[in-house]
């Protein structure tokens, strides 16, 4: 089981992220707009910059759901690959097989 503090750091992400995305996605459309004069795509830059870094989606780390373990994720069913032999081993995930050879 992972730090409840990462968890909830992540989480904390995740709802900054989804709160400030159409304030990021603006300015960084006018920032990148070759059309609009320097000083206005440079005023956006400074905007951008103020506004807290934890907003960015590149900053949320994938996590399993059940332990909140950050490596080893398999993006489908949002589990850690312990997580996901553990479901699959007690039949609770549709369509997963053990292997054997």
């Amino acid at each position: 089981m992972a730090k409840k503090s990462s968890i909830e750091k992540n989480n904390r992400r995740k709802r900054m992220a989804k709160k400030f995305a159409g304030r990021r996605a603006r300015l960084k459309a006018i920032a990148n707009d070759k059309k609009l004069p320097m000083e206005d795509r440079f005023a956006a830059t400074l905007k951008l910059a103020e506004v807290p870094r934890n907003s960015s989606k590149t900053r949320i780390r994938n996590r399993c759901e059940l332990s909140g373990r950050p490596r080893a994720y398999n993006r489908k069913q949002r589990l850690s690959r312990i997580a996901l032999r553990d479901l699959g081993n007690k039949g609770l995930i549709p369509g997963l097989v053990k292997s054997s050879w």
